[in-house]
């Protein structure tokens, strides 16, 4: 069978589910992922045949796309802020938001010189490993509750060259934290239960729910939590920096007021959502 036939039959197959736009990005990450071809090998080789074995391959992604399983998972890697990052149904697939989280720390902080840093609830560790990677003479700490993310994690941190010190450790039942940090940052579960409505089947089937949702009734609990903590952990002058929950953007902010931050700023995303804060020991 020729590829570019294959490629219409890809596209057909998935376009009820997917736009056609969409379906055929899906496409052209299979193509680099199976055959390690770009568009460009594909229209220098428009006869190309791929072999009944080859057949089996895509088909079984298309099976899986079908089904809504996140291509991230399908092939295990996901991009973010330039790295390949590798995630599983342990890990959540790193987003365009949380790549703006971490802009704003490196923005902040590249030039001051060596600096204390925990990521709390590190996930696939693509926070910590980002931000290792680019604040020079930082010494970066994570600590996640989930050993199948931990396992993740330090698999990320050694692809990309970053010496990462990881904890297994939950946040919520944790009274102290080991050291003093000049940064403490997170992207902490905030979907509420209420709230999964509007979560696409691809996310809610597959991503982990234990790093997403939280209690309708106490939604702050991880950032309320983390600056209890942070009380006690920030160095005076230190900086909290919270991925948030869009809704909840003005509640946070109320929270770390009531806890004594100082210069609690509010941060929308690309979107225009409510998405990021920060605030000062």
């Amino acid at each position: 069978m020729k590829l570019k036939d294959y490629k219409a039959d890809f596209i057909a197959t998935l376009t009820p589910l997917y736009d056609a736009a969409e379906a055929a990005r899906f496409f052209t990450i299979a193509l680099e992922k199976l055959k390690g071809w770009g568009r460009a090998d594909l229209a220098i080789n428009p006869d190309a045949v791929i072999t009944p074995a080859e057949v089996k391959e895509w088909d079984k992604v298309v099976k899986d796309l079908a089904e809504y399983r996140p291509i991230q998972y399908i092939f295990g890697e996901a991009y973010f802020y330039g790295l390949t990052i590798k995630v599983d149904e342990n890990t959540l697939i790193p987003r365009p938001e949380t790549e703006e989280l971490a802009e704003w720390v490196i923005s902040e902080n590249k030039s001051k010189g060596k600096l204390n840093i925990l990521d709390v609830g590190t996930g696939s560790g693509c926070i910590a490993v980002v931000l290792a990677k680019n604040i020079p003479d930082a010494v970066v700490h994570a600590i996640d509750v989930s050993p199948g993310a931990l396992a993740v994690a330090k698999q990320n941190a050694a692809a990309n060259n970053t010496n990462i010190t990881f904890w297994e450790q939950d946040i919520v039942t944790t009274t102290r934290l080991p050291q003093q940090f000049d940064i403490i940052v997170s992207n902490p579960p905030y979907v509420r239960e209420l709230e999964k409505v509007e979560i696409k089947s691809n996310v809610l089937d597959y991503e982990p729910h234990l790093a997403l949702f939280v209690a309708d009734n106490d939604p702050l609990l991880f950032y309320r939590k983390i600056a209890l903590l942070a009380q006690k952990s920030l160095i005076d002058g230190g900086a909290l920096y919270f991925e948030i929950n869009q809704y909840l953007g003005n509640e946070t902010v109320i929270m770390l007021q009531e806890f004594n931050y100082r210069e609690v700023t509010l941060k929308k995303d690309i979107f225009g959502n409510d998405r990021m804060v920060k605030a000062i020991k």
